[in-house]
């Protein structure tokens, strides 16, 4: 598959997304965003006594006429949300770095046609941007053009650095959605943990290649980490073929419990599966939902 993000018959496959998106969610994308705040706003909602303070024109004087209390009005007002993406650009996702970004694509070209903010960073051993925050249809072709020319760097992967990195930039809560296959050397509870201490939303798409999860290496073979350019005898047997794929099935396993353990959204999928049907489902089933 090409991997050109900026062509026309990708853009095409962007925009039916789009559609379905709104098709489904039936403008639903923003309803989970409102709150209700006292002075001008779009729908009303409710009163609520006058204090000091309150801004005396949201004050309802028919109501104080009849009571004879000071009430002001409440409005539900919809909430302008950030996006973040962590899209995992360490060197070991290099045969999943292409449906990664796509992935990211098409969820970021969603969040712009609505009006979010959308930021877009590279994870590695530490926070590369890769889009700064940007708002507005007119900013895809931008956002498709800066995931087309992403490449994968650093030295390794620190997930929890980056979540800190993550925070020390952006105080704003927002929705962080991170694309990776999640085989951090340090772990993905800490960096989770901390997303969800500073009251984010987070939807994790796992994403794996075939040969992540088989082995066919037999007897004596170098190993050599991409990241980290170790190097590595081991003699692999029949039996330590076996328990390897037994554990990294445990392992994906474990994450999407944990992931739902933590009211976290998340969907596992390999690099075998077209993107557009990845994102379907995850439109299908309600959106970025636990």
């Amino acid at each position: 598959m090409s991997e050109l993000l900026t062509d026309a018959a990708f853009i095409r496959r962007l925009e039916s997304l789009w559609l379905l998106a709104r098709k489904v969610l039936s403008g639903s994308l923003q309803s989970d965003r409102k709150s209700i705040k006292k002075g001008s706003g779009i729908t009303f909602a409710d009163y609520s006594e006058y204090s000091l303070g309150d801004d005396y024109r949201s004050i309802d004087w028919r109501v104080y006429a009849r009571l004879g209390t000071l009430m002001v009005k409440l409005f539900e007002r919809e909430e302008d949300v950030t996006i973040y993406f962590l899209l995992d650009a360490s060197k070991s996702m290099e045969k999943k770095f292409l449906l990664a970004r796509q992935l990211t694509a098409a969820l970021g070209y969603i969040g712009l046609n609505i009006l979010d903010r959308v930021v877009i960073y590279g994870l590695a051993d530490e926070l590369a941007t890769i889009m700064p925050k940007s708002q507005g249809r007119g900013k895809a072709l931008t956002m498709l053009k800066a995931l087309e020319n992403a490449k994968t760097f650093g030295k390794d992967s620190d997930f929890t650095t980056c979540c800190k990195q993550l925070q020390a930039r952006h105080r704003q809560r927002g929705v962080v959605i991170i694309a990776s296959d999640f085989l951090f050397p340090q772990g993905y509870e800490d960096g989770l943990k901390l997303l969800k201490w500073c009251n984010h939303d987070i939807f994790c798409m796992q994403v794996m290649d075939k040969t992540d999860l088989t082995s066919n290496l037999r007897g004596d073979v170098d190993l050599h980490c991409v990241e980290s350019d170790r190097n590595m005898k081991i003699t692999v047997t029949p039996s330590l073929s076996a328990r390897y794929e037994a554990t990294i099935k445990q392992y994906n396993e474990d994450f999407q419990r944990y992931c739902a353990r933590q009211g976290i959204g998340s969907i596992y999928t390999t690099t075998d599966t077209r993107f557009d049907d990845i994102i379907q489902k995850v439109l299908r089933r309600g959106g970025l939902v636990a």
